[in-house]
């Protein structure tokens, strides 16, 4: 979603905030300026939206701003990915071998994870693993 934000030249309504008219700047150059704001954050905002499995929508489609949306999507998913990562790490630390399966199985299964552990974008150094 990032990369299209970014090829939508968008990806700004993800991190700034919408400009502010001052009490004494109320010219048509500013109002345009905020106007036009207003429209690309809501496109912004309805793109992120509209990628989002319908069962979704009820739970973001009360962000009023692409920026709001964004962190809270940011956050959910972050959280979750860390606790993805716990889980593996996990794994690790725990696994026992067993003399009542054979070795070759067991190794492969300490691969898969280790694998998992790597795909992650964790490093484990050699002499550990």
């Amino acid at each position: 979603m990032l990369f299209y934000m970014t090829t939508l030249n968008l990806v700004r309504f993800l991190i700034e905030n919408a400009p502010r008219l001052e009490e004494g700047e109320r010219d048509d150059q500013a109002v345009s300026v905020l106007d036009a704001w207003k429209h690309l954050d809501f496109l912004c905002r309805n793109c992120i939206i509209n990628s989002l499995a319908d069962s979704l929508y009820n739970v973001y489609s009360t962000m009023k701003t692409a920026k709001e949306l964004w962190e809270s999507l940011d956050r959910k998913y972050k959280t979750e990915d860390f606790e993805a990562k716990k889980l593996i790490v996990g794994r690790f630390l725990d696994y026992k071998t067993v003399e009542s399966k054979i070795v070759i199985n067991q190794v492969q299964e300490l691969q898969v994870i280790l694998h998992e552990i790597h795909t992650e974008g964790m490093i484990l150094s050699k002499t550990f693993q």
